[in-house]
């Protein structure tokens, strides 16, 4: 059990890894300069905790947050910050046109396309794969950048969700919880991908360099939310001792899961994608049918998670009602006793006078004749 546990922590930061050094590599390709191979040592940091929780932790993760995924993200951002950036300045060919300019080479050259392919084709089976690896790599190779960076941000998002179910459980955290936070990255993650897709696709957006930073802070600040458990860890038991003290303690006591997704949707998500569309909508001029659709949207979710804020209020205040005349009414059940005339306990005492046995001489048991 342990072996498996220190497995699933090992592949895991593993894929982290590999998935920050592809986006690296692409940043390097795209933008021409090897020095961006520095942003490869971020990886540093995630492997400095990877020792110390195999060591410390034996694999586990810790309560409330997850440093692993908390440094993948630290690893892969700049990259995906440098690709956007750098995406307006890049034209999309399409696929048919590069096969176009391929072939026109090769007419050009004068050689035969079929038989240059079959010439060149290894027989054994170790240049086989080598051969099918090098035609795989220059098929990735026409795909024009910004293909290249939405594919980034969709494997991001799977593998962050991927990477939390795989991760071993720590902390107080349960699988039917785990289950739960699993749910709750699915919507999450679709959202996001949705915000950063309708919003960084328009042209009128894309010139604006100082627009899109703003709505790349906005997505940066959204992800921050999947290194986080407490939506889940968040549900107490609360004693009775704290109706007592006051109706914000029980509150904070009784929903304070409830009032974490709530926090995540207006601070973290939803509110600030609502601000930036609205921004986009009002003061940009960039208007159409799926940016109006996701700020409707925005607006529903902020609505109703208000909504479920006054419900719960409603209810700490109908228990905090509740608990007084609960705790009077079981002294008065208890004081019945005590409010009984004297002449009951004397006929109690009357009634019980023959249950009890006095002490029999000798002579009255066995008379003398």
């Amino acid at each position: 059990m342990v072996g498996l546990v220190l497995l699933k922590a090992l592949v895991t930061r593993l894929l982290f890894v590999l998935h920050s050094l592809v986006a690296v590599w692409r940043v390097t390709w795209v933008k021409k300069e090897h020095r961006y191979w520095l942003l490869a040592l971020l990886n540093l940091l995630l492997a400095l905790e990877t020792v110390l929780t195999l060591k410390f932790k034996r694999g586990r993760g810790y309560k409330w947050l997850s440093p692993a995924i908390f440094l993948y993200l630290i690893n892969i951002m700049p990259s995906l910050w440098l690709l956007e950036l750098h995406h307006g300045n890049q034209v999309c060919i399409p696929k048919k046109q590069t096969m176009v300019i391929i072939l026109t080479q090769n007419i050009s050259t004068g050689g035969n396309v079929n038989q240059t392919s079959t010439s060149q084709r290894p027989t054994n089976g170790v240049g086989t794969i080598i051969y099918l690896t090098s035609e795989f790599l220059d098929t990735l190779l026409l795909v024009c950048d910004p293909v290249w960076t939405l594919a980034l941000h969709q494997t991001l998002l799977l593998i962050l969700i991927l990477g939390r179910w795989l991760l071993p459980i720590g902390g107080t955290i349960t699988r039917d919880q785990l289950s739960e936070l699993l749910l709750m990255f699915v919507g999450t993650a679709a959202d996001i991908l949705e915000f950063t897709t309708e919003t960084l696709k328009e042209d009128n957006v894309r010139t604006n360099l100082i627009l899109v930073c703003g709505i790349l802070a906005v997505w940066t600040w959204s992800m921050l939310q999947f290194p986080l458990d407490l939506a889940v860890q968040l549900k107490l038991v609360c004693p009775s001792s704290v109706k007592a003290r006051g109706f914000l303690r029980l509150f904070l006591c009784q929903y304070s899961a409830d009032l974490w997704a709530i926090g995540l949707s207006f601070f973290i998500q939803d509110g600030p994608f609502l601000v930036v569309r609205l921004v986009l909508m009002i003061y940009f001029r960039v208007i159409n049918h799926m940016l109006v659709f996701f700020a409707v949207k925005n607006s529903l979710v902020m609505a109703l998670h208000f909504y479920r804020l006054v419900a719960l209020i409603m209810a700490t205040r109908a228990s905090m009602q509740d608990g007084p005349e609960r705790l009077q009414a079981r002294p008065s059940a208890l004081d019945q006793p005590s409010e009984s005339s004297p002449s009951e306990w004397e006929d109690i005492s009357r009634e019980a006078v023959p249950l009890q046995t006095s002490p029999v001489t000798s002579e009255e048991s066995y008379p003398i004749p």
